[in-house]
This record gives structure tokens, C-alpha cells and sequence, in this order.
């Protein structure tokens, strides 16, 4: 017998960054080797030495095919020396684990996205060439008038519990056909894992359902809330000491780290972070205890307790969960070490 190893990767797509993959049949009780593919095709190559490596770095069960079959996430190689490839960002997160793991960094990522009507690109939900009533009754919404998509969203769910993936909850959107699911809580490095990989589920449930899924930082132009990757993290000593929350809190708003930080936080961050619909403008820093509208929110509940976690609000749907922790990582594990 034999069984599908489906190959995972990040191409080197610009601005933003997408998902690839190809399946390698093996024969069982063999595992998944290092493989390769056309970097030429996927903005990774020149076609003149277009070979990039595919290095197995972590698998979970296929949801989607079942059986003994497997999903492999893969890091990009350059075939000169092994060196990670340029596009290669979970190395990032592999050197700032290695750097500031004994601080225990946890996160837990808030992954918005729009579900669109392929022929139209029209948000679900929305009537055709139109617009449905203002944001109020779609946040948690139930009922036909204000929901959309909710059978892709079971369907994903479902994948992501049978892939073993640290997926912690789900719910509708502000604006109509937008999701959010959270992952977490993993470290720098395993939440990136678990993210890419539950962005290609989401993708996959997509074609299922005959529906198209962004991750557009600003999906609908107008009086929208956009679409965020709202990031929460923690240390060991985070978790003890509300001194320790403050600290990291005002290390994000240190000199040069805004700028640092937004530079990896996804594009398009000047049309979702405007300072309106709960967001802090991009050229502003600020914290707060329960503030949706500050760079960085303490939760109530975190004051109340004297430790915890923060929430930066301005990563965008569409960053690079690599780079996201390992920017949070090196800036406020570097301020507590």
C-alpha cells in the first residue's frame, strides 16, 4: 500500500506571500524526504537555476483525504549549500526561538478573512453590486439575514481539530462573509505552523464550497472595519507579573520599533490602521487596559489579575505569522531578558 504526502510551502509572491503545494505518493513505512519544485513558477527562482529544496520541518494528519495520509509543512532551501532561501521566514522564528526560548514565548493569533464570491469578488452576503445594511448585527451573528459561509467555517474546523492543529475557536465578523479563527496558544515557531497550515485547510474548504477566501488587510473600501491578524502573547514571566506586561507593552513603542514592526505586519496597513473603526492610526503608538482602539491592548481581565498577556492589534490578515512572532519575540523577550 501506499499513502499521500501533500508538500507545503510559502512561495515568494509579492506583497503578499501564498500558500503552494504538490503531493509525493510513498510507499508505507517510508517517510517524507527532502523534494524540490520550479522555483521559477512560484517567484522564488530565475529559470536558469530554478531548483529550490524542500525541507520536511513539520506534518499532522491529512483531515481532507484521510487514511494514513499526511499534510508536510516544508522550509525552502537553496540547493547551493542547504541555507535557508530568502523567502524562507520561519528560519526567523527558528533563531529567535533558539534565542529567547527559556522565556516560554506563547501566542495566540486572531486570523481574519473574507469569504468572496469567485465571479464577482463580491463579499458573501453582500447583494449583487450592493451593499447590505451597516456594521451592528454580523459580529457573532446568527440567522440567514446575517450570516454567510458558516458551513465552509464547520467544514474548516473540523479539518483543523482532525489535523491536530491548535485551533481554540472561531466566529463571524463584523462586516458580512467575514470569519475569524484563533490559533494557539504555540510558540514563536509552532503557531506559525499551525497557521500556515490552517490557511491551507481554509483555502482547500474554499474550493469545496465554491468560494474564493481573502486575506486582504481592507476587503470593502468605506465604513468597513477591516481584516487584522490580532496577535496576543505572553512570557513565563508575563504570565506572573503585570510589571512584566507593561514592559513589553511599552518595548513594541520603543525607538524605531513601530516603524520596525509595521514594516512586517502585512500590506496595506495604511488603509486598515486609520485610527477609525477600532484601530490606532499607523503613525501613532499607544497602550491601553481594554483600549480596541490602541497599538496594544492589555485585557481588563489581565489588569484586574496583575498578569497576563498583551494583544497588538496591528498585524494584518494578511502577515507572515513567521515574521509576526519573530518580531514580537526579539522586541519584548529582548526587553524582559
Amino acid at each position: 500500500m501506499a499513502y499521500r504526502a501533500e508538500y507545503i510551502w510559502i512561495d515568494g509572491t509579492e506583497p503578499t506571500a501564498e500558500v503552494r503545494s504538490k503531493t509525493k505518493v510513498l510507499a508505507d513505512g517510508d517517510e517524507p524526504g527532502i523534494w524540490g519544485f520550479d522555483g521559477s513558477s512560484t517567484n522564488q527562482a530565475t529559470g536558469d537555476n530554478s531548483d529550490v529544496v524542500l525541507q520536511p520541518v513539520f506534518q499532522c494528519p491529512d483531515p481532507i483525504r484521510g487514511g494514513n495520509n499526511i499534510l508536510v509543512m516544508c522550509e525552502t532551501l537553496l540547493t547551493a549549500d542547504m541555507s535557508p532561501h530568502p523567502t524562507n521566514t520561519r528560519a526567523g522564528a527558528r533563531a529567535a526561538m533558539e534565542q529567547y526560548g527559556s522565556q516560554e514565548p506563547w501566542f495566540g493569533l486572531e486570523q481574519e478573512y473574507t469569504m468572496l464570491d469567485p465571479a464577482t469578488s463580491w463579499p458573501a452576503g453582500f447583494p449583487a453590486g450592493g451593499f447590505p445594511a451597516p456594521q451592528g448585527p454580523y459580529y457573532c451573528g446568527v440567522g440567514a439575514v446575517k450570516i454567510r459561509g458558516r458551513e465552509l467555517v464547520e467544514q474548516h474546523t473540523t479539518w483543523c481539530i482532525e489535523a491536530g492543529l491548535a485551533i481554540s475557536g472561531t466566529n463571524a465578523e463584523v462586516m458580512p462573509g467575514q470569519w475569524e479563527f484563533q490559533i494557539g496558544p504555540a510558540d514563536t515557531v509552532t503557531v506559525g505552523d499551525h497557521l500556515w497550515m490552517a490557511r491551507y485547510l481554509l483555502y482547500r474548504a474554499g474550493e469545496l464550497h465554491g468560494l474564493e477566501i481573502s486575506i486582504d488587510a481592507k476587503p470593502m473600501k468605506g465604513d468597513w472595519n477591516g481584516a487584522g491578524m490580532h496577535t496576543n502573547f505572553s512570557t513565563n514571566e508575563m504570565r506572573e507579573s503585570y510589571d512584566a506586561v507593561e514592559k513589553a507593552a511599552q518595548a513594541l513603542g520603543g525607538p524605531g520599533k513601530p516603524e520596525e514592526h509595521l514594516a512586517g505586519y502585512g500590506v496595506g496597513i495604511e488603509d486598515r490602521l486609520t485610527g477609525e473603526h477600532e484601530t490606532q492610526r499607523y503613525d501613532q503608538f499607544s497602550y491601553g487596559v481594554s483600549d480596541r482602539g490602541a497599538s496594544v491592548r492589555i485585557p481588563w481581565q489581565v489588569a484586574r489579575d496583575g498578569k497576563g498577556y498583551l494583544e497588538d492589534r496591528r498585524p494584518n490578515a494578511n502577515a507572515d505569522p513567521y515574521v509576526v512572532a519573530t518580531l514580537i519575540t526579539n522586541t519584548c523577550c529582548g526587553a524582559l531578558a
